[in-house]
């Protein structure tokens, strides 16, 4: 390849480089080997690339974040493309995003709202509404709702969302299920439904025959059993004690599979949303005595934690008034546009579409065009896979509101559906149905927009990647496993039939869902530089950060360690006022300012491979980078938390004997526990330090033998030999 070269290596180890203290461990020696000969693996510009999101939080929040000195605070991270979080989809509510708006019913101000598409006074907040028809017992919000099928009160029942009906399908492939969780396994031979209206036709009452799992989102070896006498045909509604089997079974887990339904409404019934699906009032479960009477195993109460648990296939988007949910708000869209968060580029815009209606999604988009805002696309829904709803269902609704939504505008990009995991197998939850065969997610998704000749409709896909659940568990194993973790997750998308066109955007990104210290510590930087540099080696297009506004410490209450964290750039007190940059923030800011360089020019992603010189496998990881000033970016990640590492830097082509190094003059920045230490404390926690990634200046013309500190983040920019990709790659 022109430019390469085979040079005598001369090794400049870089002076000083432990300037605060010499290591007690003896360093270990690897090679980082850039790989010119196969062109780019990828092409990017960090002004649509490198990004961060903002979500819904505690009432009262969005006037204290949205303040001139912490959005100034925020911008100065320097994370350009701006996602917007849907809270409300995650807590099973309904979005009013704009305050003002109409009701189906407004006489009595309930229905199916719909917000007012006509620009007026700004809209500073919004807001959600519980939905009163709710099925499951737990959200993935703050979780303080409750099962509507088992709270004790036959007035309240369950439905089904009405969406799914023929009516608005067109098809009848879209059966409904309630299931119930009676905590361990204990022997069954009867059933007590309370039917609402409609009630279902056709059902079969099912128990699950294998392994038990904490939630069924679960993906357990067994199947769905049928009783010996549990299918109906000729369900009639109203109530009865249903004798499952002569001899009792043990079971866990029930599974009423709603197949038919009546298609009847309630007496005064006005709306025809009101006769469709399925309605369920209350459920009771367990062994059927010789008298007659059911020994009810179900615990009803209207409290998440006094029900037993109960889990749904969907549930009505209808509400009232009096469903506000006082102790959440979203930011207002208008004031996120005037933030300057978005730095005028185009911000990816979310609608409900579990618990919200494809009208109130097409009224926001004619919002936002009135207002004149740029849009990179719109994502349909939040986390539909951790919210137990069939891949088929999501893909009706889906298609459902992209044509409102393109009545709107043709031409908008529409996208999700934000995944909450990338698992492999077909969730016990959907599992076992006539619709389709058992696959994962994602394959059944494509495959039912495939069918329907609207593949093109998915215009990107979104997931989010917080891999770590085991908040206890010692950090470094697990920080040296994410980047092939990840890598594995994207390759598995395009095996379950995802097109390589498609653009890969993560929709959120951290350590963990729950709460812990390797958040706010250095181990945080190191896996969010490690995640972003990874997805965007492997071809990623738009990677958004969670965490972008300041939030104080939080323990999650079910661990058995002391560990507070939280996935914030900004650690601050419960007001929002911030108190410490956490390691988050300067690795990010490191990414975006020192590995990255002009944020609208393209930047070439070239593959880097670590090689160990000994029997101990490198805790490494490098990232090659061509920015458009012509240097050379290399991004290397140490998660050895004892030991350094003396690495050189080589670039190799087609031709394995011609090899050039990377050498000096160099620019050099370090992000280690020289700059950043925590000091745990509790919910009291904070930076002992907190300082920006020092910066060196190495002036000689040798080749560059970097040592990287224990737990480090480094940068080195340098002139190398020039490339060019071996075909064209287009920038996302």
């Amino acid at each position: 390849m022109p430019g390469l070269s085979s040079p005598l290596f001369a090794v400049l180890a870089v002076a000083g480089f432990f300037a605060v203290s010499p290591p007690v461990v003896a360093a270990e020696s690897a090679s980082v080997t850039i790989d010119l000969g196969a062109g780019p693996s990828n092409i990017f510009t960090p002004s649509a690339a490198l990004g961060a999101g903002v979500d819904g939080h505690a009432r009262g929040d969005a006037s204290a974040i949205y303040r001139p000195a912490t959005l100034r605070a925020m911008r100065s991270v320097g994370l350009r493309p701006l996602t917007y979080r849907l809270r409300t989809e995650l807590g099973i509510q309904a979005w009013h995003w704009n305050p003002r708006g109409r009701w189906s019913d407004s006489k009595n101000s309930e229905g199916y709202w719909t917000s007012d598409d006509r620009p007026g006074d700004p809209i500073l907040v919004s807001f959600g509404y519980r939905l009163p028809r709710r099925g499951n017992s737990i959200d993935q919000a703050n979780d303080d709702g409750y099962s509507r099928l088992a709270d004790g009160d036959l007035a309240t029942f369950w439905k089904s969302n009405p969406y799914l009906d023929r009516r608005y399908t067109g098809e009848d492939r879209h059966p409904q299920w309630l299931i119930a969780d009676l905590g361990d396994k204990i022997p069954v031979n009867a059933i007590r439904i309370f039917w609402g209206i409609p009630y279902a036709v056709r059902y079969a009452v099912q128990y699950w025959d294998g392994e038990d799992t904490d939630l069924p989102d679960g993906y357990p070896k067994g199947r769905w059993q049928t009783f010996p006498d549990g299918l109906v045909t000729q369900g009639r509604g109203g109530d009865g004690i249903l004798r499952l089997t002569r001899e009792a079974l043990p079971a866990r887990y029930l599974r009423v599979l709603l197949e038919e339904s009546s298609a009847s409404a309630p007496a005064g019934a006005s709306d025809p949303r009101d006769a469709l699906g399925f309605a369920v009032r209350e459920v009771a479960i367990g062994i059927q005595g010789t008298s007659g009477e059911l020994h009810d195993a179900v615990r009803h109460a209207a409290s998440r934690g006094g029900q037993s648990r109960f889990f749904v296939s969907s549930t009505d988007p209808w509400h009232r008034a009096v469903d506000l949910d006082p102790g959440v708000e979203q930011a207002g869209i208008d004031r996120v546009f005037a933030s300057g968060l978005t730095h005028g580029l185009p911000m990816l815009v979310p609608v409900g579409v579990l618990y919200d209606t494809p009208d109130n999604a097409a009224a926001l988009l004619r919002y936002l065009k009135r207002r004149g805002y740029p849009l990179r696309g719109i994502e349909l829904g939040e986390e539909p896979d951790g919210q137990y709803i069939a891949p088929e269902d999501y893909g009706a609704l889906y298609l459902q509101a992209a044509d409102a939504l393109r009545t709107v505008d043709a031409g908008v990009i529409l996208g999700g559906p934000s995944f909450q995991s990338l698992w492999n197998e077909p969730m016990m939850a959907w599992a076992g149905t006539s619709v389709a065969p058992d696959q994962p997610w994602l394959a059944r998704f494509l495959s039912y927009l495939q069918a329907r000749g609207r593949a093109s409709d998915l215009g990107f896909l979104s997931f989010e990647w917080y891999p770590f659940d085991d908040v206890c568990a010692p950090a470094a194993p697990q920080l040296q496993q994410a980047p092939a973790q990840l890598a594995e997750a994207m390759a598995n998308l395009y095996r379950q039939g995802l097109p390589r066109a498609t653009p890969l955007l993560i929709a959120e990104y951290g350590y963990s869902a729950f709460a812990t210290q390797a958040e706010v510590d250095l181990a945080g930087a190191l896996f969010n530089a490690d995640t972003v540099a990874t997805f965007l080696t492997e071809g990623g297009s738009t990677a958004y950060l969670y965490g972008y506004e300041p939030s104080p410490l939080d323990r999650e209450p079910q661990v058995n360690c002391e560990t507070w964290g939280n996935n914030t750039l900004f650690l601050s007190d419960q007001k929002r006022n911030i108190r410490a940059r956490t390691a988050t923030y300067h690795g990010a800011r490191l990414l975006a300012r020192q590995w990255a360089g002009d944020p609208d020019q393209a930047h070439r992603v070239y593959r880097a491979h670590v090689d160990g010189e000994t029997a101990v496998a490198p805790p490494l990881s490098a990232y090659a980078l061509q920015r458009p000033d012509g240097l050379w970016a290399l991004l290397l990640v140490n998660k050895d938390p004892q030991r350094p590492w003396s690495v050189t830097l080589r670039f190799t082509g087609p031709d394995p004997e011609a090899v050039e190094w990377l050498q000096g003059p160099a620019d050099l920045f370090r992000f280690s526990t020289a700059q950043y230490q925590w000091r745990a404390n509790g919910e009291h926690g904070r930076p002992r330090r907190s300082r920006p990634p020092e910066h060196r200046v190495l002036r000689s013309h040798a080749p560059l033998a970097v040592q990287l500190l224990p737990w480090s983040l480094t940068v080195i920019r340098s002139r190398g030999p020039s490339a060019q990709p071996a075909a064209p790659v287009p920038v996302p």
